[in-house]
């Protein structure tokens, strides 16, 4: 069982960083993948980064590459999510999710579990 729960959001303007956490329990998040995720206001919750087990591989969403950045340290049981040059169209609520098979992260499988989320939003 794995428990999930997101911090760092709030409110910045465009241009702005901001860095998010998801802290996990259980003693085996380290054999999970972690992803995070957003869902707009009015919109479906869609796909923003990846990162396998060890750190060593990672995947972006088109829309983030290049502005954020996720990893993670398995010895504090910590996924981030780092974002950089924020845009009004990263308002959204951000969560974070674990499942032991990354690819189910980046397609959009049902996921094993998932953090209440965070909310970021981003003035013009």
């Amino acid at each position: 069982q794995v428990q999930l729960v997101e911090s760092g959001g709030g409110l910045v303007q465009t241009g702005g960083s901001l860095r998010l956490s998801c802290a996990a329990s259980g003693r085996t998040f380290s054999s999970y993948a972690m992803g995070w995720f957003r869902q707009a206001p009015g919109k479906e919750r869609e796909f923003v980064a990846v990162i396998d087990w060890s750190g060593r591989r990672t995947y972006y969403a088109d829309s983030v590459g290049g502005r954020f950045t996720i990893s993670r340290d398995n010895a504090k049981n910590t996924v981030y999510l780092q974002m950089n040059s924020l845009k009004p169209e990263g308002t959204a609520v951000y969560y974070c999710a674990a499942d032991l098979n990354s690819i189910h992260l980046r397609v959009g499988a049902p996921l094993e579990y998932w953090g209440q989320g965070t909310q970021v939003t981003v003035s013009s």
